[in-house]
């Protein structure tokens, strides 16, 4: 009888070996070597949560830690069908770093968790470079994560990708939500697409209604499906934190901040209200991204499945005090990021109301 080995069960030590050398470039490029002590390869990473250390321009007196994982979903296979997966990484990073952002949070480190059905250096590689963007992006650093091969578990071609963020907010600087107050503005800070939810409608509607392929031109779009579908979701890290660091939580400034994924508008807004707030949201106050125009006219699909799927042009919602909404939203564009006074808080049990 010839001798087994683990190769012929379609695992390949030296192969994996290859993989951590090829990115360990890209995740010690993320790291903050103050604070990540460990570097690369251990069983454990390390990381000095240092109470001296500033948080918008305050010390950590009362460190809480904030916890956050998701995945990018069915966009992996607009990835796939690219043969693009350098930006789907940046998709991972921001929907668990814009989660723990929402508690007014710093997120310290990031990891990932990928799996696939054979080792892959090459491919392992161009999916970190957009975890490690992500990371500098986030000012967070990328410290670990695992590389599970499963070769009778996924198909050849699959793959899935989580992540998990860790972040630090003051006890006394948490934004929870509970100040806010009737008459408070509602800013939304403009999204970069589709971000990463409610793929499995945009693949339905673009390939098995409209027939299209991703490298379809589409005149309304400027640039191919594929194109489109892959623009990675937009990271709210630093621009939000340079509002914070401008109006520090004691003086009540933002009252609340909400990560506009899954449920839209619709159903992440009031995740935040306290009882007897209701948000009332103004159509038209922000421009709409030609993206959703074009999915809403193929399937025909109707407004309030939109406004539930999709985060229509809004991938981030601050609730501030009305007088320094202005000046909110000018930091902001200057930060990068577009943002609009799209409603205000009125009295009603929680939820988000439409007005013309």
């Amino acid at each position: 009888m010839s001798e087994i080995t683990y190769r012929d069960a379609g695992l390949n030590l030296d192969t994996y070996e290859e993989t951590l050398e090829g990115i360990r470039p890209l995740m010690l490029r993320t790291q903050d070597r103050t604070r990540v002590l460990d570097g690369f390869g251990g069983f454990a990473s390390l990381f000095d949560l240092d109470p001296n250390r500033w948080l918008f321009n305050r010390k950590y007196r009362k460190p809480v830690l904030v916890t956050c994982t998701d995945g990018v979903g069915t966009k992996l296979k607009i990835a796939t069908m690219m043969d693009r997966y350098e930006t789907v990484g940046i998709d991972l990073v921001a929907m668990s770093v814009n989660d723990a952002l929402c508690t007014g949070a710093e997120p310290l480190v990031f990891l990932d968790y990928l799996a696939m059905p054979k080792d892959d250096p090459t491919l392992t590689k161009r999916l970190m470079v957009g975890m490690s963007e992500g990371c500098m992006q986030a000012q967070c650093s990328l410290t670990g994560g695992e590389t599970a091969i499963l070769p009778d578990f996924y198909a050849p071609g699959d793959f899935d990708m989580a992540g998990f963020c860790v972040g630090v907010v003051d006890k006394d600087r948490i934004i929870d939500g509970k100040q806010i107050q009737v008459g408070d503005a509602v800013i939304g800070l403009e999204s970069s697409g589709i971000h990463s939810n409610g793929y499995s409608l945009v693949r339905k509607l673009a390939f098995d209604i409209a027939k299209l392929g991703v490298h379809d031109r589409v005149p309304e779009l400027s640039q191919t499906v594929g194109e489109t579908l892959l623009t990675p979701t937009r990271i709210y890290v630093q621009a939000v934190h340079a509002i914070l660091r401008n109006y520090p939580v004691k003086k009540r400034v933002v009252r609340g901040l909400a990560h506009i994924t899954g449920g839209g508008l619709v159903d992440n807004v009031p995740r935040i209200l306290p009882p007897g707030r209701r948000v009332f949201l103004k159509r038209g106050s922000w421009p709409i991204p030609p993206v959703f125009t074009w999915l809403q006219g193929i399937g025909n699909v109707p407004q309030a499945e939109m406004d539930r799927v999709f985060n229509m042009g809004i991938g981030f919602v601050m609730v501030v005090a009305p007088y320094f909404a202005e000046s909110i939203i000018r930091q902001l564009a200057a930060e990068g990021v577009p943002a609009h006074l799209i409603g205000e808080v009125r009295e009603g049990e929680p939820a988000v109301e439409w007005v013309s």
